[in-house]
C-alpha cells in the first residue's frame, strides 16, 4: 500500500472541498460577469472563464504495471478504485489586439502524472497549473510567454476535449505533456498557422540543460471538413528525463495530426510520431551509453454521434518502443478501445469505456510476486473497464 487509509481520506475530502470551492467560484464568476453585462453592454467579452470536475472508477486486470516498473497507462492508472482525476478553473483575458493572459489551475491525482521537472519525479502535491503564460497579439502575430501545453498528438491534460476516457498509448509514451519557454504564430491566413518556439525542453519548469528545444508547426485548414497540422520538436535533453543529472542527448519528436469531418455525424481522425534519443543503448539507460533509441507509433480514431445525448468513440492504436527508452522495454504495443459517452445535460457527461491492451513481449505485471527482484507473474494482455463522469461550468 503506497499510502494509509487516514491519507486516503484526506485526499478525497480534500479534493471534495476544492471540487466545491471551483464550483462556487464559478457560480461567482456568473454573477459577476451577468452584472458587468447589465452595467455595461458595449464593453467587449474578452475575460472567460470555465472549469470542469473529473471522477472516474476503472477496474484493471493485472497491476497497471510494466514489467520496467512503469505505469501501463497515463492518468487512470489505478487497479480498482474511484479516482478524482482533476477539478479544474480555466481563467483567460485574450483581445484581438494588445496584451492578455492564460492560465489553468488544477488539483486532483492527475498532476502527480503531467507535472514538469523539478515537481517531478515522485510529485506528491496534487496540484498544478499546465497552463500560465501572459501574451501579445498584433494583426496576425501572435506571442506567447510561459507555460502552455505541448502541440505534438491528438489528445490533451483536459479531459472535455477528448473523445475517450483512457488516453492513448501515444500520448503517455510518445509525447511531452507541456512546455516552457516563449511560442510565436503567424496567421499567414485563416487557413495557414505557422508557430515557431524555443522552450526548456520536454516537461521542464526549470531548465536541465545549457541548450534549448526548438519547436516547430504548421497547422492548414482548407476546409471546415479538413485540418491537418505537422510539428516538431529538436534539442539537448537528459537521457534519464525530468533531471539536471547525467548524460545529454539530442531528442528529436516528429508528429502529425489529420482530422476529416466525414459528415456532421461521424469523424475521423489519425495521429503519427516518430522520435529519436541519442545518448542510450538498446539496453537502457547507461552513463557511458553513446547510441540512438528511437519511437514510432500510429492511433486512428473513428467518432460517430448517435444522437444529440449519445456517441461513440473507437480508438486503435500501435506503439514501437524499438529500444525501449519510452516504456522500459523492448515491445510492440497495440491497444484499443471503445467508449460510450451519454451527456444528459450540456454541462454532464458520462463515459463507459472498454479497452484492450497487447504486447509483443509479457509486459503487464499480474501480482506482486517477484524473483531476484524482477515482477515474475507476467502476461502479454492486459484489459479494463471504465466509468467516467465529467461536469464542466
Amino acid at each position: 500500500m503506497r499510502a494509509l487509509s487516514i491519507r486516503r481520506l484526506t485526499l478525497r475530502a480534500t479534493f471534495g472541498f476544492l471540487a466545491l470551492l471551483m464550483l462556487g467560484l464559478g457560480a461567482s464568476l456568473t454573477c459577476a460577469a451577468e452584472e458587468a453585462s447589465d452595467s455595461s453592454t458595449d464593453a467587449p467579452a474578452t475575460f472567460t472563464y470555465s472549469g470542469y470536475v473529473d471522477l472516474s472508477y476503472e477496474h484493471i486486470s493485472g497491476l497497471g504495471l510494466l514489467s520496467s516498473g512503469s505505469t501501463s497507462r497515463v492518468f487512470d492508472s489505478q487497479v480498482d478504485a474511484f479516482m478524482w482525476h482533476q477539478v479544474a478553473l480555466n481563467l483567460a483575458y485574450q483581445p484581438k489586439e494588445g496584451f492578455g493572459y492564460a492560465m489553468t489551475l488544477m488539483a486532483g491525482q492527475d498532476p502527480n502524472v503531467y507535472a514538469p521537472y523539478p515537481a517531478n519525479p515522485n510529485d506528491t502535491r496534487h496540484f498544478d497549473y499546465p497552463t500560465a503564460y501572459v501574451q501579445y497579439a498584433h494583426g496576425p502575430w501572435l506571442v506567447m510567454a510561459g507555460r502552455y501545453v505541448t502541440l505534438a498528438g491528438s489528445e490533451f491534460i483536459d479531459p472535455t476535449v477528448n473523445s475517450n476516457f483512457s488516453r492513448s498509448i501515444l500520448y503517455g509514451f510518445a509525447i511531452p505533456f507541456a512546455h516552457t519557454g516563449v511560442r510565436v504564430t503567424y496567421a499567414a491566413s485563416d487557413q495557414l498557422h505557422w508557430i515557431v518556439g524555443v522552450n526548456n525542453g520536454w516537461d521542464d519548469l526549470r531548465p536541465t540543460t545549457t541548450a534549448k528545444t526548438a519547436e516547430l508547426g504548421v497547422a492548414y485548414t482548407p476546409s471546415k471538413a479538413f485540418a491537418l497540422s505537422v510539428q516538431g520538436y529538436f534539442g539537448d535533453a537528459r537521457v534519464g528525463g525530468l533531471t539536471n543529472e547525467g548524460p545529454i542527448g539530442k531528442r528529436d519528436l516528429i508528429d502529425a495530426v489529420a482530422l476529416w469531418n466525414v459528415t456532421d455525424a461521424l469523424a475521423l481522425s489519425v495521429n503519427v510520431d516518430w522520435g529519436r534519443q541519442a545518448g542510450v543503448t538498446p539496453v537502457g539507460l547507461l552513463p557511458d551509453a553513446g547510441g540512438d533509441a528511437t519511437w514510432q507509433g500510429i492511433a486512428g480514431y473513428i467518432n460517430y454521434q448517435l444522437s444529440e445525448q449519445w456517441r461513440t468513440s473507437f480508438r486503435l492504436e500501435y506503439f514501437d518502443d524499438v529500444d525501449g527508452y519510452r516504456s522500459g522495454l523492448s515491445q510492440k504495443w497495440k491497444e484499443a478501445t471503445l467508449t460510450y459517452a451519454y451527456a444528459p445535460m450540456k454541462s454532464t457527461e458520462i463515459r463507459f469505456e472498454l479497452r484492450y491492451d497487447l504486447s509483443s513481449e509479457k509486459a503487464f505485471v499480474q501480482s506482486p510476486l517477484t524473483i531476484d527482484d524482477a515482477y515474475a507473474d507476467l502476461a502479454s494482455h492486459q484489459s479494463s473497464v471504465g466509468l467516467e463522469v465529467l461536469y464542466k461550468f
